[in-house]
C-alpha cells in the first residue's frame, strides 16, 4: 500500500504558528524532509518531537526525489518542510511534489504559514486580486521580469534580501515611477515586525537612512487604471488636432 507525500508549512517566525493538524502530522510521519536539518530541529524539539530527519534542499532535491518518492511507494508516510513558511513557495518542494503526483502517490499540502499573505492584507494595499513574483532574477532576466511588470494592474508581491531592498527598491522607482505606493513588510511573525508604507520614493528614503535587517517582503500597488474613456478621447483629441493643423 502506498504512503503519502504530506507538504507541512512551518511558522516563518513565532512558533505559535503552527497548526494542531501540522504538529500530528509530523508526529505521525515515518520521515521528515528538511531544508535545514538544524532549523527543523528546533522546532521538532520545541514540540516534543522524534522522528528521522533528512535533508532535502535546492541543491540535492533531483538526487533525493527518485528516492524519497520509492520510500513512500513502498508505504511511507513522509513529511516535507522548508526552514519557514510553505514548502515550495521559494522554497524547494515543487520537484518532490510533481515527482510524487507523477507516480500516482497522494500530495496532501496542509493550509498553514506563509509571509506573503500576511503582508499583503498588512498593506492596506488592494488584496482581492494580486500576483506573487516572490525572488526576482538577481541579474540575467531582471530587467525583462519588471519591464514585463509595468503596466500589471494587481498588486506585486516580492521577496527580497534585506542586503538588495535599497537596491531594488531604486528599480522599482524606474520602472513603476516615485509616487507608486508600496509597503514593505520586515521580519513577519517575529519580534521585531514593522511594516513601512507610503510612495515607492518615501520608502526607499526610509531605509537609505535605516539599515534593513531580517526577512523581507515587497508589496507595490498595481498601474492604475485608465480613466473610463481616456482610450476613444485619445483618437478623437488627435483627430481633432489634425484637423485643426
Amino acid at each position: 500500500m502506498k504512503g503519502t507525500l504530506y507538504i507541512v508549512p512551518t511558522p516563518v517566525g513565532n512558533l505559535d504558528d503552527i497548526t494542531l493538524r501540522a504538529l500530528r502530522v509530523l508526529r505521525e510521519a515515518d520521515l521528515v524532509l528538511a531544508e535545514d536539518t538544524r532549523t527543523t530541529s528546533v522546532l521538532l524539539s520545541h514540540y516534543d518531537i522524534h522522528v528521522p530527519l533528512v535533508s532535502h534542499h535546492k541543491y540535492n532535491e533531483h538526487g533525493t526525489s527518485e528516492k524519497v518518492c520509492r520510500d513512500i511507494m513502498e508505504g511511507k508516510k513522509v513529511a516535507l518542510v522548508s526552514d519557514a513558511g510553505t514548502p515550495g513557495i521559494s522554497d524547494p518542494g515543487f520537484l518532490l511534489a510533481r515527482t510524487c503526483a507523477s507516480n500516482g502517490i497522494e500530495v496532501v499540502t496542509l493550509p498553514g504559514a506563509t509571509a506573503c499573505i500576511p503582508a499583503l492584507v498588512s498593506s492596506g494595499l488592494p488584496c482581492d486580486r494580486f500576483c506573487f513574483e516572490g525572488f526576482l532574477p538577481q541579474k540575467k532576466g531582471r530587467s525583462s521580469a519588471l519591464e514585463a511588470l509595468r503596466e500589471e494592474s494587481r498588486t506585486m508581491v516580492f521577496y527580497e534580501s534585506p542586503y538588495r531592498l535599497v537596491a531594488t527598491l531604486e528599480q522599482f522607482i524606474g520602472v513603476f515611477g516615485p509616487q507608486r505606493q508600496c509597503s514593505v513588510a520586515r521580519e513577519i511573525s517575529k519580534m521585531h515586525e514593522e511594516h513601512v508604507r507610503g510612495t515607492l520614493q518615501e520608502v526607499h528614503s526610509h531605509f537609505v537612512a535605516t539599515d534593513p535587517k531580517g526577512e523581507i517582503v515587497i508589496v507595490v500597488a498595481g498601474a492604475p487604471a485608465e480613466p473610463r474613456g481616456a482610450h476613444r478621447n485619445k483618437y478623437r483629441d488627435g483627430g481633432e488636432q489634425q484637423q485643426k493643423d
